[in-house]
């Protein structure tokens, strides 16, 4: 039986399909285990994303599941049967489709190499002629239908071999870092377009990236790998707000990561935790004597010339320096030395209104609330 779950993510709320599962899965080389996944389920219709260091094992785990390497332990299975035992590996290779980092096409015309899965298939002419021609057009390439695919730029090769992908109407689509070699603006073109492309399809993608920015954008869940194993799965807003490690907060790019000790109760219900001996106020539930990690995002800092008044829900108010001021687009990023190290994003407006400059000293402030705790241990000293 399939399973099905209720779920809610980033895009839309419904009931998940189990498409396909992966159980015990791992893989050796020279008797090291570069990849030991216990259990990873993929739902019908989500995108989930594979993000990590290089070396992290995305490509090999993108690789197995869908069947290009034969040499693993475990089992994986397409819609509750197991591929190779339930269901034949040739059946479950014409219902999915990948797209690697680097085009692979043949040496002949755009439309082609479009059709090339669908005549692979038996997909009669006419059809094949609809479906490439939609593609085409689905993927901005239609003017370059009788091109050869010896003449395209980077980008427009990517377009075609993920025209060709979505041709075949694939139940399953493995991406592995498909953007990777293309420049900024080609780059940024070609995630715009396949964001659109994959919620109108809703087609079941698992995508390879080393880019935090695209998993963000394009996924519904994302698996954060280190060293063969997956570290944290959860949607983005989980991944960004609750990273479950130093590791994975640093890679997410979360900007302040403190570690304390917590030394008590504080007023209101909050907890107090020693960071360079100021004391910064969480809600948290906390036992005194725990060693923690905390996460202070900088959307949520405040910068003043005076102390916020204890009258107001803003409990952590700090006397610090700046020590930098890094222009980012629309905003600012404001790096201030308050005896521990914080980060504050802040508008142009601010900044000249507040005559923000690097040495001056100014108040960061920010809630308890928006103290997140992304580890805990208990200190070994009473």
């Amino acid at each position: 039986m399939e399973k099905r779950y209720q779920g809610m993510d980033n895009k839309r709320t419904k009931t998940w399909e189990i498409i396909l599962q992966a159980n015990n899965l791992r893989v050796s080389r020279g008797g090291v285990t570069i990849l030991d996944i216990p259990e990873l389920m993929v739902r019908q219709g989500e995108v989930l994303s594979l993000i990590g260091p290089n070396g992290a094992g995305k490509t090999t785990l993108l690789q197995n599941i869908c069947h290009l390497h034969k040499r693993f332990y475990g089992e994986v299975l397409f819609r509750g049967k197991i591929i190779g035992k339930d269901y034949a590996i040739s059946d479950y290779r014409k219902r999915v489709a990948m797209v690697f980092q680097e085009p692979l096409l043949f040496d002949t015309t755009v439309f082609k190499n479009v059709a090339s899965g669908l005549k692979f298939r038996g997909v009669d002419k006419n059809e094949i002629e609809r479906r490439v021609g939609e593609n085409l057009e689905r993927f901005g390439i239609a003017h370059l239908r009788d091109r050869s695919a010896r003449t395209l730029s980077g980008g427009e090769a990517q377009r075609t071999s993920l025209a060709r992908a979505f041709a075949i109407k694939p139940e399953i689509l493995f991406l592995d870092e498909p953007f990777a070699s293309l420049d900024p603006p080609t780059r940024e073109g070609l995630t715009h377009d396949l964001e659109k492309i994959l919620m109108e399809s809703q087609i079941t993608t698992i995508f390879a990236t080393h880019d935090i920015n695209e998993a963000l954008r394009l996924s519904h869940r994302i698996a954060f790998m280190r060293n063969g194993r997956i570290e944290q799965l959860g949607t983005p807003a989980e991944l960004v707000n609750h990273p479950v490690n130093e590791f994975v907060a640093s890679f997410v790019g979360v900007e302040t990561i403190l570690t304390g000790n917590v030394i008590g109760r504080g007023e209101g219900g909050t907890y107090l935790v020693s960071v360079s001996e100021k004391h910064i106020e969480v809600t948290e539930p906390l036992a005194e004597g725990e060693d923690v990690v905390l996460h202070i995002s900088p959307e949520t800092v405040i910068l003043s010339d005076n102390f916020i008044g204890k009258k107001t829900s803003i409990r952590n108010s700090f006397t610090g320096r700046i020590t930098y001021i890094l222009p980012m687009g629309p905003f600012f990023k404001v790096y201030i030395d308050c005896g521990f190290p914080l980060v504050a994003y802040i508008t142009n407006e601010s900044k000249q209104s507040l005559a923000l400059s690097e040495e001056k000293e100014v108040i960061a402030s920010f809630k308890a609330t928006a103290v997140r705790v992304i580890a805990r241990r208990r200190s070994a000293i009473n």
